[in-house]
């Protein structure tokens, strides 16, 4: 028996690939199928998709985690094969609602359970009652089939209408922005800013509206707001804007984000 390793063996790096998702027409698509299923399904996609909810944060979602009144609700459990604990990453967060999904909550508000997903007999639903309707809505939809592509369309379409990375992080309950970075090269908004300084007159050495904030450096803009910390270039104001330039694709709303859910 060998009792150490005589040599030291290096992983290659493997590129992680980008993120299936829905676009926006499969998306609504969907959305349209799911609703003609039943109540549940729908509700299903709309919190994956307009939400960011992973599986077993819809299974945990309670009554008591959503706030209709000032439409949002708070991710601050999971249930991982009946066992409930703190979500990935283990912290809560709250998300703002999309007008679509709290529409669709008050029409399913129920007594049954105090869990949002749940039989007509009041048992909590399962992952795989969860799987088993998302599978027949892509089936009769005729997209891609899964629960967590939703979280990844919903990451997507924001990068995609031009929301900031942190935004992103923050709203998806990632735990840093490498998971959120993946998204980031559908959103070409930064991506045209930056190249529209190279438009400006050699003698104009101003950004405008174009923040740089390498490393750890502190930059003020032209308000006089100081920011930093955060590599690469991040546009505000009248520069950021939303993508809506999607190869002759009319854009879908997704649901009417909230004020809360902007960030400038």
């Amino acid at each position: 028996m060998i009792e150490r390793m005589p040599c030291r063996i290096k992983l290659l790096p493997v590129e992680k690939g980008a993120a299936a998702f829905h676009d926006f027409e499969e998306y609504e698509r969907l959305v349209d199928v799911a609703r003609a299923i039943d109540q549940r399904t729908y509700l299903i996609v709309l919190l994956g998709g307009e939400a960011g909810l992973r599986c077993g944060e819809m299974i945990a979602l309670e009554w008591g985690d959503v706030d209709l009144a000032k439409r949002q609700l708070c991710v601050r459990r999971s249930d991982w094969n009946g066992q409930v604990g703190t979500p990935k990453g283990g912290r809560q967060r709250y998300v703002p609602l999309t007008r679509r999904l709290t529409a669709a909550l008050v029409e399913h508000r129920h007594l049954r359970s105090t869990r949002v997903l749940c039989r007509d007999n009041g048992t909590p639903f399962t992952r795989q009652i969860v799987q088993g309707r998302m599978l027949l809505a892509a089936r009769r939809a005729n997209v891609r089939r899964g629960v967590h592509i939703l979280r990844h369309t919903f990451c997507s379409h924001l990068s995609m209408r031009g929301a900031p990375p942190k935004a992103i992080q923050e709203l998806a309950g990632h735990a840093d922005l490498t998971m959120t970075q993946r998204y980031m090269h559908l959103s070409p908004a930064a991506l045209d800013a930056a190249i529209g300084l190279l438009d400006r007159p050699s003698g104009d050495q101003s950004c405008g509206d174009i923040l740089a904030a390498a490393g750890g450096s502190k930059t003020t803009n032209e308000s006089g707001g100081i920011t930093g910390g955060e590599a690469g270039i991040r546009t505000l104001g009248r520069a950021f804007r939303p993508y809506n330039g999607l190869a002759n694709r009319r854009l879908q709303p997704l649901g009417h984000l909230t004020a809360d859910a902007k960030c400038t």
